[in-house]
């Protein structure tokens, strides 16, 4: 492993999932500078990370800017620049980034390839058809009926996936997919597929080319309303670690699901290097795939980041560099993330709200996402806003910490799910 102490970082993207990585870089005696491109409030409030005005979809302005502050270390947040070949354009500069290239971030970027890539590997997974056309999408709908899932196979920022209850919920969503390009692009070919039924969970492990390493799971509410109720959103709040992900499901999951995606991937020519993030339904002792991703999750990275003991740093600079005894250490203790959004998300919502009681918070650490300052204040700037995480013996005593936490908080126009954690803690 590396034992440098004057890496400098930069870490890609303005989410809470940045927040959160951009974070623990900082607590890293290796790294002597931390950059974020192009962070919120939050990452600009912490001492030891720096904000980037730069665009990430600029390749060539991120390379410039890598070369001319010698940053020696690049992390990928989202999906979108991923997907786009940052990374490509990156390693080819020789600026050593982690992320998969723009090949193997299909695995997120379409949902058809991932389901064909499944198919073809026997990965276990729900059945399913993969559509451009609305009107057959429809007339496999009639055919199997519903519940029923519709998915855009493209990127739709985690709401392009609708649980459709009737046959009409179906037909309407592929309608919106297809017809009114709801999704932009994301909706021109669409995946139609069974609706599993079980307990979803959030997977991690560190893949470099054939080596997998198993990071730790974790359990977001993807729903907007209490009980697991309304639309999809990017995710309300996640808990790690995940009861319902025990030794054997993860055993199973490694040897099913990430190791025949490892494999498959190198051979389809296109391997993958980076984290790769299954989202798992369980069942009577087993695990099926529902979707892969191709980064942390968010909010499941900030959950994962305050339980590592690890050196952040020196894990994902030997995985770049192919070394497979990665040993990480975990805190036993449960973490709890809390997403307060703005209200009307994942529908329109106003920007530009103070939000206040930020520096009172104790017993939390609140990561930032959808923040900006004006004026010297902590304004609103996205659909989710804030996530307020933290760690307790329990999962109940992290949730009772957490909203405490949350309650210290005066953001008027902004909500929470009340009830984050509720599987664990019933």
């Amino acid at each position: 492993m590396s034992s440098s102490s004057d890496a400098s970082v930069l870490v890609i993207g303005s989410g809470g999932r940045e927040h959160a990585l951009a974070w623990k870089f900082g607590a890293s005696p290796s790294c002597s500078q931390v950059y974020v491109a192009p962070g919120n409030a939050g990452t600009a409030q912490e001492p030891q990370l720096t904000n980037v005005a730069l665009d990430p979809s600029d390749h060539k302005k991120v390379i410039d800017f890598c070369k001319e502050k010698k940053v020696s270390f690049v992390v990928v947040g989202p999906e979108q620049p991923l997907v786009d070949g940052l990374v490509d354009s990156l390693t080819s500069a020789g600026v050593a980034a982690f992320g998969p290239t723009a090949n193997a971030a299909q695995l997120e970027g379409s949902k058809a390839f991932m389901k064909n890539l499944c198919k073809k590997y026997n990965i276990p997974t729900a059945e399913y058809n993969v559509f451009d056309s609305p009107e057959e999408a429809k007339a496999y709908i009639r055919a199997h009926g519903a519940p029923i899932v519709v998915k855009t196979s493209g990127l739709a920022a985690g709401k392009g996936v609708i649980v459709a209850m009737t046959n009409d919920e179906a037909f309407k969503a592929v309608d919106d997919m297809m017809i009114h390009s709801t999704f932009g692009s994301a909706g021109t070919k669409v995946v139609v597929e069974e609706f599993l039924t079980g307990e979803e969970a959030s997977f991690f492990a560190l893949i470099d080319g054939a080596t997998c390493i198993p990071l730790v799971g974790a359990q977001d509410h993807k729903a907007v309303g209490e009980g697991d109720t309304g639309p999809n959103t990017g995710g309300m709040g996640s808990y790690s670690p995940a009861p319902v992900l025990t030794q054997d499901i993860i055993d199973q999951a490694m040897k099913d699901i990430i190791v025949p995606t490892a494999e498959g991937m190198i051979s389809e020519g296109c391997p993958f290097r980076g984290v790769l993030f299954a989202g798992l339904m369980i069942k009577d002792g087993k695990a099926k795939l529902l979707e892969h991703n191709v980064r942390f999750g968010d909010p499941e990275c900030q959950s994962l980041m305050v339980r590592m003991k690890s050196d952040l740093f020196e894990i994902l600079d030997a995985a770049l560099k192919g070394v497979s005894d990665i040993d990480l250490e975990w805190d036993p203790n449960p973490s709890l993330t809390v997403v307060i959004a703005a209200k009307g998300y994942p529908g329109s919502y106003a920007k530009g709200s103070v939000i206040e009681g930020l520096d009172a918070v104790t017993g939390a650490k609140v990561f930032h996402a959808g923040t900006a300052l004006k004026d010297g204040k902590v304004v609103s700037a996205g659909g989710r806003v804030l996530g307020v995480t933290a760690t307790g013996s329990t999962v109940a005593e992290a949730q009772h910490k957490a909203y405490a936490a949350v309650d210290q908080i005066h953001y008027e126009d902004g909500f929470c799910r009340r009830d984050i954690g509720w599987r664990a803690v019933s």
